[in-house]
């Protein structure tokens, strides 16, 4: 099997990457960044690209499942704008042209919450690509939609207090569905879920991404 992997430079990217490399299964993984990684291994290739410039690497976009992990904060991308061209228009981008290039399987991280009918930015954002990537009409689409995500040495200091809060009320019973879950744990289900359904349609939320692991 030949994978694609959009994000691998992201916490949930990496360790997603980590366990495809690792799969007696896998026999190619294919990851499109924007700049190298410090990695080599046998069954990794490692293409350059600029997002912006898809009639440079779109012959590339070929394989038998496509992971998206792709994204970005706001206070990383420095404008709403920004932020959609990466969290949506990127990944829309290269869905589209996986499946012009008969790519079975997309598997997409999400967010909770997420609706085009939000009035939240966000969640706007997040459910605007996922009803894109739906009339893109894959075989088999997998959407996650996981709570809060443990990421190891994050930077990101209100997601690491709001981790606390949420930890601490979950040992009192409360707010037991939005119990945050780690990266790991959310690509270990990305990869079992691509595995064990069939075609169709998913969207996967909150605490039922631990059925896949």
């Amino acid at each position: 099997m030949r994978v694609l992997l959009i994000g691998a430079t992201g916490a949930t990217g990496k360790d997603l990457l980590e366990l495809l490399l690792s799969d007696k299964d896998i026999q190619e993984v294919d990851i499109f960044v924007r700049r190298e990684l410090n990695l080599k291994h046998k069954k990794l290739k490692t293409h350059i690209i600029d997002f912006d410039k898809p009639d440079q690497w779109k012959t590339l976009v070929k394989g038998d499942l496509l992971f998206s992990c792709l994204g970005t904060t706001l206070k990383s991308a420095g404008s709403k704008e920004a932020q959609w061209k990466v969290d949506h228009e990127y990944q829309y981008q290269f869905a589209k042209i996986a499946m012009e290039n008969k790519v079975n399987t997309y598997v997409l991280v999400s967010a909770a919450n997420a609706s085009a009918k939000s009035p939240i930015f966000y969640s706007k954002m997040k459910g605007q690509l996922e009803e894109d990537v739906k009339a893109l009409k894959f075989s088999k689409l997998i959407i996650f939609n996981p709570p809060l995500l443990l990421r190891e040495k994050t930077e990101r200091k209100m997601e690491v207090w709001a981790g606390k809060i949420l930890s601490l009320f979950n040992e009192l019973g409360i707010f037991l569905s939005q119990k945050p879950i780690s990266t790991k744990h959310l690509a270990e289900a990305m990869l079992k879920s691509a595995k064990v359904l069939k075609n169709g349609e998913y969207s996967i939320k909150g605490q039922n991404i631990l059925d896949y692991i």
